[in-house]
């Protein structure tokens, strides 16, 4: 779906006006100076127009003039800004607490906190004030920008805008158009974040809009399956790290975020969805409570000063292993190579079942199933150790060591469908197979909003082509059948191509 694709209208001055707007972006208002809205605003005055940053009372707005100040400094101290270049910035741009002051604005975009309330406020306070022809922006993470637009006279000219943070230096500005959408607005919006050296994505007001709809969801139910003690934290983080290549693991990018903002940001989603996988999960409630709100708290899932636990340095006692399932014979060389010796399962100390799957079937028609431990290779880092019920303490930790002797990251969990990276992974790319199905965002904007918006290394299609459709469709599938979560039943789109033998989503006609 293109750029600008929003429906209204379409009166005749809402076309003309919309075709001539791009050069009409000089004056900009930016309402709210905490650290984003002043990193918008410096975002716009590093652009060369004119902004008046508004502040609620004088002691906010000095607030708000030292975060400017601040960034600007930091900038000029690495040498991204001259002495000049600073000077030129900071005199584009004027403080004041009055709204008044935005009459002549051509653009406004308001940076308060997301408070549904607050927000409809001030937008019926500048839609009275800034002229006919002003556009009003909402830098909303998640709330609804229709709801917003429908307290002004002007729903036609009210879209979101939301930068991210920090705004001075992330690349990706989501546009949400809504259903009341002057034509050609969200395009021309999309344009001026270009000329802020900005890449655009113009999407269809759902709640968390691309980023937060489908990252929200990854992180709480990496909540729910630590809670469920699938793993623990610290494996789950490196499993998701090392194993999915993300930056971040999900506890320490909750920690970033913080958890009362994830918190609001999943309610706000499970209202609009009634999606159970959009339902904060227990623990976050539970740290949000506590005033464990992450990094900027001093402690949420990790504390602040919390000791690093010593890496394990077992030494695998077993005298022989066997290797079972896809690539044992690989694997089995690999292991002979560095010293085990490889026997049948009959007589091995240790039992490895090679797996995607759970393990427990193997585990039950061998003589000592407590020998037996599930192992998904996942990429070229990470190995996930399956414990079964049966699965003996002693088993999982020589298998430990093992795994650390031959280079590979272990991450110890149950015997679950898809074990950790899958579990999480698969779900992401249903949601944005979803969502393209939709209609609300296309494929390449997708791609990029994840790719640029969290830092991941490809975005959701891309790693759909690199893992095939029939590979996570099947995986969709184990997991709807182990948890019963009507969500993680594959999109109706995937199992069609699949059927269908389509290799690749891009394949579709445009």
């Amino acid at each position: 779906m293109g750029a600008g694709a929003g429906s209204s209208g379409g009166s005749a001055f809402s076309v003309r006006w919309g075709e001539s707007m791009a050069g009409t972006f000089e004056t900009v208002g930016v309402v709210g100076l905490g650290t984003m809205g002043a990193g918008i605003a410096e975002v716009f005055a590093r652009a060369g127009l004119a902004v008046t940053g508004v502040e609620a009372d004088p002691a906010a707005l000095e607030r708000g003039r030292g975060h400017l100040e601040g960034s600007t400094g930091r900038a000029l101290a690495r040498g991204k800004l001259t002495e000049a270049e600073r000077a030129e910035i900071l005199g584009r741009v004027s403080f004041t607490t009055s709204l008044e002051d935005l009459a002549d604005a051509d653009l406004v975009i308001e940076a308060i906190p997301e408070v549904m309330d607050y927000k409809r406020a001030l937008f019926t306070d500048l839609d009275r004030v800034c002229k006919p022809s002003a556009v009003l922006a909402t830098n909303t993470s998640s709330l609804s920008v229709t709801a917003i637009a429908a307290t002004t006279t002007r729903p036609g000219r009210v879209v979101g805008m939301h930068f991210f943070n920090p705004a001075p230096v992330m690349r990706l500005v989501e546009v949400v158009r809504t259903v009341t959408t002057d034509d050609g607005l969200a395009g021309e919006v999309a344009d001026l974040a270009r000329r802020l050296g900005k890449t655009p994505v113009t999407v269809g007001d759902r709640a968390g809009f691309v980023v937060n709809r489908l990252l929200l969801p990854y992180l709480n139910q990496a909540a729910v399956l630590l809670e469920n003690g699938l793993a623990g934290r610290d494996d789950i983080d490196a499993a998701m790290r090392l194993g999915a290549g993300f930056p971040m693991g999900p506890f320490a990018l909750l920690d970033l975020i913080g958890l009362d903002t994830s918190y609001e940001i999943c309610e706000v989603l499970f209202r609009e969805t009634r999606d159970r996988r959009h339902a904060p999960a227990p623990i976050l409630r539970e740290l949000v409570t506590a005033g464990r709100l992450g990094r900027k708290s001093g402690e949420g899932f990790h504390r602040a000063e919390e000791p690093r636990s010593p890496s394990p340095h077992e030494k695998p006692s077993a005298a022989s292993v066997a290797v079972l399932g896809e690539g044992a014979e690989e694997f089995s060389a690999r292991l002979s190579g560095a010293g085990f010796k490889i026997v049948d399962p009959e007589g091995a100390e240790l039992v490895l079942a090679l797996s995607h799957t759970p393990v427990v079937e193997r585990a039950v028609r061998l003589p000592h199933p407590d020998r037996l431990v599930g192992l998904h290779l996942v990429g070229d880092q990470v190995a996930e150790i399956a414990s079964t019920v049966l699965t003996s303490p002693d088993a999982a930790r020589v298998a430990h060591g093992l795994l650390r002797i031959i280079g590979r990251t272990p991450v110890p969990c149950r015997d679950r469908a898809e074990f950790v990276v899958d579990a999480l992974l698969y779900p992401y790319l249903n949601d944005a197979v979803r969502m393209y199905e939709s209609g609300y965002a296309s494929i390449e904007d997708i791609d990029t909003a994840m790719k640029l918006g969290c830092g991941y290394p490809a975005g959701p299609f891309e790693t759909l082509d690199r893992l095939g459709l029939e590979t996570v469709r099947d995986g969709l599938r184990a997991l709807y059948a182990e948890y019963r979560e009507p969500s993680f039943a594959p999109a109706p789109l995937l199992d069609q191509l699949v059927t269908a033998g389509v290799r690749s989503i891009r394949d579709l006609a445009p």
